[in-house]
């Protein structure tokens, strides 16, 4: 089995599964006992500030929304580039950490993060099942995307996926970036 931790889980156009659908999952960790991840595309309409403030009752800086992080209810999870506050490197210069104290130094500074409620969970063999099944394509993850404009991050990464799926099956060693300039 090889570890997709630190990858994508970009839901299949045909995944009909309404916690998952139009989804780009990061893998924090995968091994043979299971996996968990987050929701990177999935804000909610509530800011970091206004959640913070309700379950902490102290100030908070961040104006950005939270995130729902996935179906699995659980403590608040970040995504950062600290590594000072890092629990678990993720991919180089990215971080996960759910420690409380390491949350409140995110939310009290200037810092790129994201916040996340609830996360993605698999049990032993599940995702493994899913994917043979066809309803995940996977991709590197990068911090770019991670931090991007999530409103059209699905269907970017559905594209570059499928690029690289029809570049594998037909040994294309290059592909123009759009082929209707071709």
């Amino acid at each position: 089995m090889q570890s997709l931790k630190g990858h994508f889980l970009v839901a299949a156009p045909e995944l009909g599964d309404p916690n998952f659908i139009r989804t780009v999952v990061l893998m924090i960790h995968h091994d043979p006992d299971g996996a968990f991840g987050v929701i990177v595309n999935r804000s909610t309409h509530r800011s970091i500030r206004e959640l913070w403030e309700h379950l902490t009752g102290k100030p908070c800086k961040a104006t950005h929304p939270f995130h729902f992080g996935g179906p699995v209810s659980g403590p608040l999870i970040a995504i950062h580039t600290r590594p000072d506050l890092g629990e678990l490197e993720v991919i180089p210069g990215l971080f996960f950490s759910a420690a409380r104290d390491k949350l409140e130094q995110l939310v009290e500074e200037e810092q790129q993060f994201r916040l996340f409620m609830g996360h993605s969970g698999w049990g032993k063999g599940q995702l493994e099942r899913e994917l043979r099944e066809g309803a995940w394509l996977t991709l590197p993850a990068t911090i770019e995307d991670v931090f991007s404009e999530e409103s059209s991050l699905w269907r970017r990464l559905t594209f570059q996926a499928g690029r690289s799926i029809i570049r594998k099956a037909f040994r294309i060693s290059q592909m123009p970036p759009n082929p209707e300039l071709n």
